[in-house]
């Protein structure tokens, strides 16, 4: 029994160290055929990446442009809306003068106004050499893009919506608006007869 049963472990060694045979891995049978890229076909890959990568250095330049030439139209976008106080005050200043009961019809007075007017007309000589142009308001049709509406005005002899006086002049800044026109548009006069049957009804519904 003792020596069948080490000739059978014997065996089981044995069977242990012999190599299991594997189908060789460059076998051509039961494998797929690769398929080999022909010069031809390598050339066209590489056309195609070089194309990509020419388009994409083409729009990287195009944006670097773009940012470049926004930088240098409208760097000073924020410091020239800020600048536009510099003539709201001065007409402040001008309206607050020529309402002095004091100054009126004066001699004084007559020449601080044409200091004022001086000074406005540099400040919008200034402007203008920068592309900052004051809006056009007064006459024109309400344009929601560069105007602002305030108030409605009874006003028979404009079509209604027409800008019939300006609260704060808007200006542009090139193309872009750098701050909308504050105004005062016409509407139709209101009928004073409908006018007091409406409040009559308003009155009677409560």
């Amino acid at each position: 029994m003792e020596k069948d049963q080490n000739i059978n472990s014997v065996e089981q060694g044995n069977e242990e160290k012999i190599p299991k045979t594997e189908p060789n891995s460059t076998d051509p049978i039961g494998q797929e055929k690769v398929k080999e890229i022909t010069p031809e076909e390598k050339i066209k890959v590489l056309e195609d990446k070089v194309i990509r990568t020419l388009a994409e250095m083409e729009n990287q330049r195009r944006r670097f442009e773009k940012e470049k030439d926004d930088a240098f139209d409208y760097g000073g976008f924020a410091f020239a809306r800020e600048a536009l106080n510099l003539i709201d005050n001065l007409e402040r200043s001008k309206q607050i003068l020529e309402n002095d009961n004091v100054l009126k019809n004066t001699e004084a007075l007559k020449i601080t106004l044409e200091h004022f007017d001086i000074i406005n007309k540099d400040l919008f000589s200034v402007f203008s050499k920068n592309n900052i142009i004051p809006i056009d308001s007064i006459g024109k049709k309400l344009d929601p893009n560069m105007h602002q509406a305030m108030m409605e005005i009874e006003n028979d002899q404009k079509i209604p919506g027409t800008i019939i006086k300006e609260i704060q002049k808007g200006f542009m800044m090139k193309d872009r608006l750098l701050r909308p026109a504050l105004v005062g548009i016409s509407k139709k006069t209101e009928n004073k007869d409908q006018k007091t049957e409406e409040n009559i009804e308003k009155s009677d519904n409560k």
